[in-house]
């Protein structure tokens, strides 16, 4: 068997095995199966989807949280607290919400006693994204401002080897991809959302459907806000000692 997929069949195997244990309180992964790497593959991919050689760097602090809160804004939130959670945390089942669609087919297919019960679940849904932007785009802002002061530092640094060099460059690429995934996914969400609110209109009408719409309609002003400044709280930091 290839040493490409080994790792991701055994590791597939050994979360079958523990399927059983994936929920913890409240919904989330237990912490049995969460390792502090555990969303380290995020951003590893390139546009088509395909892994890269990434950074022999050790994740920075910063770097490691921006992953993962980028984790639960890429996951389509229909697909949370699913069965096969952890092998996608692990990024070993990979999903994507380009599918407009697929929020509203399972929301609509969802058994319910009262439509209420989905107009709650599509608001809940809505803002949890919304309150989990302003961390995301701070964490964002601080990785960014230090990246482009290491890509500056470059120049710099005594005796730098080219493997040092495509480390660090691969490094940078690697975190871009995480906050330009995050932007592409809010972009689809804010699209599904919609869609799924205009078909419970036309199915179930109810007085609900305005408090849905304006909590949309926050969401995706956040949104645009922060597709073009950082958040509230950020602040730049320093420059770095040594660059000029």
């Amino acid at each position: 068997m290839s040493r490409i997929w080994r790792r991701p069949l055994l590791g597939l195997a050994a979360l079958a095995l523990l399927a059983g244990c994936e929920q913890g309180d409240f919904g989330e992964l237990n912490r049995v199966l969460a390792r502090d790497d555990i969303h380290d593959w995020v951003g590893r991919d390139n546009k088509a989807g395909k892994p890269i050689s990434p950074s022999n760097f050790q994740l920075t602090d910063d770097e490691r949280q921006l992953r993962d809160l980028a984790f639960p804004l890429i996951e389509p939130p229909h697909k949370r607290q699913k069965f096969g959670q952890a092998a996608r945390e692990y990024g070993l089942i990979r999903t994507s919400a380009s599918d407009q669609t697929a929020y509203a087919n399972h929301l609509m297919t969802t058994p319910v006693r009262s439509p209420s019960a989905l107009y709650a679940t599509l608001s809940d849904d809505v803002r949890n994204d919304s309150s989990r932007l302003p961390q995301f785009f701070e964490t964002a802002g601080r990785v960014i401002d230090m990246d482009q002061k290491r890509r500056k530092s470059l120049a710099y640094v005594t005796q730098l080897g080219e493997l040092e060099r495509q480390d660090t460059i691969n490094r940078i690429a690697e975190n871009a991809r995480v906050i330009g995934e995050v932007r592409t996914s809010l972009t689809y969400r804010a699209a599904s959302y919609r869609f799924a609110l205009e078909r419970l209109v036309i199915a179930a009408p109810s007085p609900q459907a305005v408090d849905a719409e304006r909590t949309l309609n926050q969401l995706q002003a956040d949104i645009a806000r922060y597709r073009n400044h950082p958040a509230p709280t950020w602040q730049r930091e320093q420059s770095l000692a040594f660059q000029r």
